[in-house]
């Protein structure tokens, strides 16, 4: 029994290291940010509070109950005089209650445009959840990105020093023997110490690049993981015309949908200047020993209307106006600034594309310029500032490929984003 439990308790740990081994993928960041972000947590509740002014606007079409009741001491009743004397025409204390069941009729349209409004201002609110949705993806791929562009550049830079601790080796060793100069070896001391020192640079950016992305994601500050490459470079997406590639954002949805509340909006304060019809049922109880009917039950049919209420209702219905033409004007200005998103991230997505294609070349190049200026120096026929040269301009030529290659991936996703497809 007890080599039962070893077993499974084996089974269980190497599952759990392979697991733990798994690479971490975009995929796996962008649904841990849809699920735990915090941003989309506080923003998931304005759709929520919309919800509930639907239920408010859908109120009005059902009655209003109210219900009161009490109790009243007064110092003397109220009397009435019959041949000089006052008789009292109430108790000097009593109970009162009253119930009314009100329902409005008809009120030229407000109750409806408050509705219509309400559930327009919903759509509004989930279209602008699913934008700001798809921001904090772009953040995610951004910060993912930025770690294993980070993760290469440290890696030649790595590469870098190392050759420098090499280079420096030879220059000491040929100092040592009078070979060269003392200027040989500091130009390499100096080299080495730069290296160094970009190498702590970019470890710190890759540093706060994952605290940003546990951060998008929702996980600990602590944590690290092994993220995946990811598959090849997906090909360019074929330029489209900016009105057809802007056609699906959720921003020009909500946009829309806010102008149709406001011109519901605008119909209900409308409104406010026709009477409302309305009917009533009720009954009054007053505690009375002086008269014969204390309960009185009762039924009204009525118009009441608003003669002044100190301009308020015309400035509720400028104010209205005002707000629709506003969001009119704000859809216009969307979407030149997505036309203008969709536009920049083409452009940079196909200038990585070229850069990588020059550069991807260079590296070679560079390669073979270092092996040949390293092999010179040793033999005495080169100098060692060839030698740095051809170490900096390679790092320098890896550093703008692992750059062109991220900022075509983050730029694919802009694209996407800005196509309302990420």
């Amino acid at each position: 029994m007890s080599r039962i439990w070893v077993l499974a308790l084996l089974a269980l740990f190497f599952q759990i290291t392979r697991a733990g081994a798994e690479p971490l993928t975009l995929h796996d960041c962008l649904q841990r940010a849809a699920s735990a972000n915090h941003e989309l947590k506080v923003a998931a509740y304005n759709a929520q509070i919309a919800e509930e002014n639907i239920t408010l606007g859908r109120s009005g079409y059902l009655p209003r109950l109210d219900l009161q009741g009490g109790y009243t001491g007064q110092q003397d009743p109220q009397s009435v005089k019959i041949g000089g004397l006052a008789v009292p025409t109430q108790d000097s204390s009593y109970g009162f209650f009253s119930t009314s069941l009100q329902q409005t009729l008809y009120d030229f349209g407000r109750t409806s445009a408050r509705y219509q409004q309400a559930r327009a201002l919903k759509d509004a609110a989930d279209y602008s959840f699913t934008s700001r949705k798809k921001e904090v993806f772009l953040l995610v791929v951004e910060a993912y990105y930025a770690i294993l562009e980070g993760k290469k550049i440290l890696q030649s830079v790595t590469e870098e020093s190392a050759q420098m601790t090499d280079h420096l080796k030879v220059a000491q060793n040929l100092f040592s023997q009078g070979v060269v100069t003392r200027n040989d070896f500091l130009q390499a001391e100096v080299q080495l110490a730069n290296s160094k020192q970009r190498q702590l640079a970019v470890a710190n950016r890759v540093e706060n690049s994952w605290l940003y992305l546990n951060y998008l994601t929702a996980q600990l500050p602590s944590y690290r993981a092994e993220l995946a490459d990811g598959p090849e470079l997906a090909p360019l997406p074929p330029l489209l015309s900016p009105e057809t590639a802007i056609a699906n954002r959720s921003e020009i949805s909500a946009r829309k949908k806010l102008i149709q509340a406001g011109e519901l909006a605008v119909n209900e304060n409308r409104s406010n200047y026709y009477p409302e019809i309305f009917t009533r049922l009720g009954a009054d109880y007053m505690e009375n020993s002086k008269v014969r009917e204390q309960t009185i039950l009762y039924a009204t049919i009525g118009l009441k209307v608003n003669l002044f209420d100190g301009l308020a209702t015309t400035s509720r219905y400028r104010q209205a106006v005002m707000s629709h033409s506003q969001n009119e004007a704000a859809l216009g200005l969307l979407v030149a600034q997505l036309r203008l998103e969709y536009e920049a991230a083409f452009n940079d997505a196909r200038v990585a594309a070229d850069r990588i294609a020059t550069v991807r070349q260079s590296i070679l190049q560079g390669e073979e310029n270092l092996r040949i200026n390293t092999d010179r120096y040793q033999e005495q026929v080169g100098t060692a500032t060839n030698v740095i040269d051809a170490q900096t301009l390679l790092t320098q030529t890896k550093t703008e490929y692992y750059r062109a290659v991220f900022e075509y991936q983050v730029a694919v996703a802009r694209i996407k984003k800005a196509m309302g497809e990420l």
